[in-house]
């Protein structure tokens, strides 16, 4: 305190006595003396070191211009660090000292108050120091900023962000205008990037050690380990101290300083330095200069106590400037004038300055190459080209990168350093390496489940397919058990994550298992902060998308349309006309006919098993004729015609009863099932109910489909829905039912042999897990999604809970259809058509063969004298005889019950002679 004060003292004398010594020296009697004033807190550090910077402006400028028609002399206003006080030096400045303009104050509060008294006396003010967004230049025109805004910084703190892939971040700042002035540009900076903001820390500038300790352990029960810090270097003092006492400032964190830390770095005790090891700051970037080295040599010389810093190279400038914008302004109009009243406050009574608006045109107008590179004011403000990106190490700072408006993140500022914007490049593309807190060279991965924090809310669905989620209670402990194929999987991808995470399941429904809404009222809750997270069987879809994140899907997806089965056959009492078409009937029944007429044509004459009565030869004809079809008849034929003729028919019966057996068989025995429906478009049509999951989107797809309210049936199981369908539309069910494929698949398993998927009319993207929007968990449990999906993990957890209680169905969606429908084709006459008519010409060739051979023995009688009538019957008649010549009468018989001697028949015996 005794050496503080000591300093203060010291600049005093100095600003007081030696100061205006040293510019009074070389005036002549031609320069105008102009009386500007200058506002700051006298005795802190970085005042002093600014008021020293300002001597040695003036002593620069007009050393170099001894010609120099004015001579600024310079009036002290002390702030005392307080915001009225700023205003009442400011108004004391103006109002004895009739100053032209002020340079100062120090902090964007106290310049709050000051703008609005340059405004009304129209004097300028030039701050080099106050740089909180709240102070828009726009606000007037009286006011200039000699230095940067602080949202210029915020694209090169969002960028850093960026390229180390971090998806959250937590602004902590200080309680003021200056602290907040940031908060604007900067959450549109990381929303422009997608970057979540998840809540934010808010110190005070008065707090007590204790309050900033509390605030510092919220943050450690928080996930996100990425803070972006915007105070003064006195509070920051204070506040990483005691980060790195709660554990903030250890490996996996990541710290980000704005400037107004930075900047200032060289004014902090090392011990204070210590505990910020591995944060990344945002410095000012001054150019090096030969002009700069010797600023910085003759400071370290007048002002031995801190190194150069911001505040003296802008105040140098701001100074320079300053005294340019007057020596160009001229000496005249300098008066200022009174404003009349009474009863008026030391405000309102203020006088106006004429030589105000001359000397704000004069400044807007200056450019230079000044000690921090080009000045120039562009909206009454200086414009950011370059900032440095530096990391604390040691008791000092390193710098591993740049920020530029144009190359954005950069190595170094040469010609060929990359650019960030390019479509593939990692962090060590556009920064050096960094050491991190914890004296580590790891990235931290910015967000982690904290170990000394509350577990993930879980919520789940409590009325859906038990195999996907099921939730009872335990009747010993009373607690909520959770199972099912979506659980396991769940932790089956918890397990493959990089770092633990604590959770527990809450059922979405009361105590008597009662949902207390459908699945897009659950997903809400995740919206609402009332779930950190929702696992079961919840379908990722575009609406819901909008206010949570899902992960990647682990299911199939898809929604399908199930419908009954019907046998396409109808079986009854004459079903064993169906194989053949009737045209074969008839071709079969009429070749019998034709085959018994043939073999008695071919065997009469030489068989006495087809000679008798004429009853008794046609009965035989067709006995013989139809029974070879089954077993060998007791007649035996004799003749070769006769015998290939029945050679012939044996073989198309043999093939006719084959095919007949066959189709039959099938008819039978095979179930033709054919799905009653086929598609969407066809239910539409019809009008018929169809049945959906309850508390489903499915309700609104089918909805815009086209289906009336009225036509949809609500269903909770597998069981009701087996029994909408059996029942069908004539009792009170449904033509069709609408579910998802992996409800699908677990209904199949069960009812295979009834149901069939027979459409997919609905595209969705499966089930996925859901989380808040912006949730770092988001990529590391799709990632891990991923990992169980490509290890048989997730074949077991299928086999285990979707298995198939019905062991015959097959998986509906690698083999959708367990039940193959059997297109049956009766059996026709074109199948046949080469046997039949092979045989007919055999058939044909015997008769040919008969005839002739007959004619040729029995020419004779057509020789005979006689009527052609007389002829006819004597030729009929020899046809009726036994043939006594054919060779066949030669043929020994092994069996007398079989081959008989030939026998006279009586010519009246015949079948004409009836």
């Amino acid at each position: 305190m005794k050496k503080h004060l000591i300093l203060k003292n010291l600049v005093l004398v100095f600003l007081f006595v030696v100061l205006p010594v040293e510019l009074g020296k070389g005036q002549n009697t031609t320069t105008q003396v102009i009386n500007v004033g200058v506002v700051t807190d006298v005795g802190t550090t970085a005042s002093n070191l600014s008021l020293i910077a300002i001597n040695m402006s003036l002593s620069d400028f007009y050393s170099a211009r001894p010609r120099s028609r004015t001579r600024l002399l310079l009036n002290f206003g002390d702030s005392r660090d307080d915001v009225v006080g700023a205003a009442a030096a400011a108004l004391d400045l103006i109002k004895n000292k009739e100053v032209k303009a002020i340079l100062g104050p120090r902090t964007s509060m106290q310049a709050s108050f000051m703008i609005e008294v340059g405004q009304k006396s129209q004097v300028p003010i030039i701050s080099f120091s106050a740089t909180s967004p709240f102070l828009d230049s726009g606000r007037s025109p009286y006011f200039f900023r000699s230095t940067y805004d602080d949202s210029s910084q915020v694209q090169a703190i969002s960028e850093i962000i960026k390229v180390f892939g971090w998806r959250e971040v937590v602004p902590v700042y200080e309680d003021n205008a200056f602290g907040e002035g940031i908060m604007p540009a900067l959450t549109d900076a990381l929303q422009a990037i997608n970057i979540r903001i998840p809540y934010r820390t808010v110190i005070s500038p008065n707090a007590t050690d204790d309050e900033i300790s509390k605030e510092l352990l919220k943050l450690m029960t928080k996930p996100t380990r990425v803070f972006v810090v915007h105070m003064n270097r006195f509070l920051a003092s204070r506040l990483f101290p005691k980060a790195k006492e709660t554990g903030l400032m250890k490996e996996g964190y990541a710290w980000i300083l704005s400037n107004g830390v930075i900047d200032n770095l060289g004014l902090m005790n090392e011990t204070d330095i210590k505990a910020m090891q591995g944060i990344l700051g945002i410095k000012t970037y001054f150019p090096i200069s030969e002009e700069l080295k010797t600023f910085r040599s003759r400071l370290a010389k007048a002002f031995p106590v801190s190194d150069l810093n911001v505040y003296g190279v802008r105040a140098y400038d701001a100074t320079t400037a300053l005294a340019m914008a007057v020596e160009e302004a001229g000496r005249s109009n300098m008066t200022f004038s009174k404003m009349e009243g009474r009863n008026m406050s030391d405000l309102e009574a203020l006088s106006v300055s004429e030589y105000g608006p001359k000397l704000i045109q004069a400044l807007s107008e200056i450019k230079f190459r000044g000690l921090a590179g080009d000045y120039h004011f562009i909206d009454r403000q200086l414009q950011v080209p370059v900032f440095e990106i530096v990391n604390v190490v040691g008791s000092g700072e390193m710098v591993v990168g740049f920020w530029t408006q144009e190359k954005g993140l950069v190595r170094d500022l040469s010609p060929s350093s990359r650019t960030t914007r390019t479509l593939i490049s990692t962090w060590k593309d556009h920064l050096n390496p960094v050491v991190w807190p914890g004296i580590t060279t790891t990235v931290p991965r910015g967000w982690e489940i904290p170990t000394n924090g509350k577990k993930l809310q879980i919520g789940v669905p409590v009325d859906t397919f038990p195999q996907f989620v099921k939730v009872k209670k335990d009747l010993i402990t009373h607690e909520t058990i959770v199972t099912g194929f979506c659980i396991d999987f769940f932790e089956a991808v918890i397990q493959a994550m990089p770092y633990d995470v604590s959770y527990r399941y809450i059922p979405f429904g009361d105590q008597d298992g009662k949902p207390y809404g459908n699945f897009n009222d659950l997903l809400y809750q995740v919206y609402l902060g009332v779930y950190d997270a929702v696992v079961g069987d919840t379908t990722i879809l575009a609406n819901r998308s909008s206010y949570v994140d899902f992960t990647l899907p682990y299911t199939t997806s898809g929604v399908g349309m199930v419908v009954p089965l019907k046998d396409s056959v109808t079986r009854s009492s004459l079903i064993f006309f169906t194989p053949l078409t009737w045209g074969l009937w008839v071709t079969t029944l009429g070749s019998f006919f034709v085959l018994g007429f043939v073999v008695w044509i071919l065997e009469h004459r030489v068989n006495t098993d087809f000679t008798g009565p004429w009853q008794y030869q046609i009965s035989t004809m067709f006995w013989f004729a139809f029974s070879i079809m089954v077993f060998a008849p007791r007649e035996r034929v004799l003749s070769l015609s006769a015998r290939v003729v029945v050679i012939s028919w044996y073989f198309i019966v043999l093939v006719l009863t084959q095919s007949y057996t066959a189709s039959l068989s099938s008819l039978l025995t095979t179930q033709q099932l054919n799905p009653t429906e086929t598609s969407m478009k066809n239910l539409l049509a019809k009008g018929g109910p169809v049945g959906y999951q309850r508390d489903s989107f499915i309700l609104g797809k089918l909805r815009e489909s086209g289906f009336p309210k009225s036509r949809l049936v609500p269903f909770n199981s597998a069981e009701e829905c087996e029994e909408l369908l059996r029942n069908g539309p004539s009792k009170g069910g449904v033509s069709a039912a609408f579910m998802e494929v992996p409800y699908v698949k677990v209904f199949l398993g069960q009812y295979c042999k009834k149901y069939r998927m027979v459409e997919v009319p609905f595209d969705v993207d499966g089930f996925g897990f859901v989380f808040p929007i912006g949730s770092p968990l988001v990529a590391d449990v799709s990632r891990a999604i991923l990992k169980v999906a490509e290890s048989n993990k997730a074949t077991q957890l299928e086999d285990a809970w979707l298995k198939n209680i019905d062991k015959t169905c097959p998986d509906p969606i690698t083999n959708p259809d367990p039940n193959p429908t059997v297109t049956f084709r009766r059996l026709g006459l074109d199948s046949f058509r080469v046997l039949f008519a092979a045989a007919a010409v055999v058939w044909f060739i015997a008769l040919l063969r008969f005839v002739v051979y007959f004619f040729m023995k029995n020419g004779d009688i057509l020789r005979e004298n006689g009527t052609r009538l007389q002829r006819v019957k004597s030729m009929w008649r020899r046809f009726m005889e036994s043939d006594d010549k054919s060779y066949i009468n030669n043929v020994k018989p092994t069996c007398p019950s079989v081959v008989t001697p030939p026998r006279q028949q009586n010519p009246g015996h015949g079948p004409g002679n009836n």
